[in-house]
């Protein structure tokens, strides 16, 4: 089934919220979809005015989901008042409950190193039968991400996990969807290896919802993240008031 998208300057993303995504992604592994599944934030779409293959890599997704605030905003205000946020860590949650139990499978590709066996233990804790058909943390030499892409063709899960950066997992994705035999669906998911290992701190759900997220990681990690929200916040505030506005047309391509 063809899910509705709206457009955020440029960029189709998916009229979801966390219960219809979830719904839609076990129907697509249970028939034998493939693709992949972007989490689109603001940084996301800001690299993607910034780089046309980043932005064809997030319009080829199968499933381009709301991951911040702002995006769900954006949807509603398109006319989808179900769109709700779609958070990487919160729909590899949705998942894992959804299928404990079932035929369908987990492999987990990321992070640094121990932190997917760490998150494997973590999720067969939480949820009885759940299936995690391995884990692995790739060196990304252009050598080792060629035998990991074979490793994870030859696991044949259901769901494959990627725990990587943006705009980094996008193009691993891609890429490996390219192929002739590309089983399974793959999520790129980032820090949610981290989050739901417990190896960071997430931020609480209130400043989660009025979309403060970016402050609360911000104040985990300035080092890192400081220089991005310097330019993607501003960026992106200005660039979606003027689509809002009409001052400029970003067309989904």
């Amino acid at each position: 089934m063809e899910l509705p998208r709206y457009n955020v300057l440029g960029v189709g993303i998916h009229a979801v919220n966390l219960s219809t995504a979830t719904a839609h992604l076990v129907s697509a592994a249970r028939t034998g979809t493939k693709g992949y599944v972007c989490c689109c934030d603001a940084h996301s779409i800001t690299r993607a005015r910034r780089e046309p293959q980043h932005r064809s890599v997030l319009n080829r997704a199968l499933l381009a989901t709301p991951d911040g605030m702002p995006l769900v905003w954006a949807g509603k205000q398109q006319g989808f008042p179900e769109v709700g946020r779609t958070y990487g860590p919160d729909l590899m949650e949705a998942l894992c409950t959804a299928t404990a139990g079932t035929e369908l499978t987990h492999f987990l590709y990321g992070g640094a190193t121990g932190v997917a066996e760490e998150l494997a233990n973590r999720l067969l804790a939480r949820f009885p039968g759940l299936k995690i058909a391995g884990t692995e943390t790739p060196d990304w030499s252009d050598d080792v991400r060629e035998l990991s892409t074979k490793r994870i063709r030859q696991v044949r899960a259901d769901f494959v996990w990627i725990g990587l950066s943006t705009p980094k997992q996008e193009a691993f994705m891609d890429s490996y969807h390219q192929a002739a035999d590309h089983p399974g669906i793959t999520l790129g998911v980032g820090a949610a290896f981290d989050f739901l290992s417990g190896r960071v701190r997430q931020a609480p759900a209130a400043w989660q919802r009025v979309g403060l997220e970016w402050l609360w990681r911000l104040g985990q990690e300035p080092g890192r993240l400081l220089p991005r929200y310097l330019v993607t916040v501003p960026s992106f505030a200005a660039r979606m008031l003027a689509q809002r506005i009409g001052l400029i047309r970003y067309p989904i391509e």
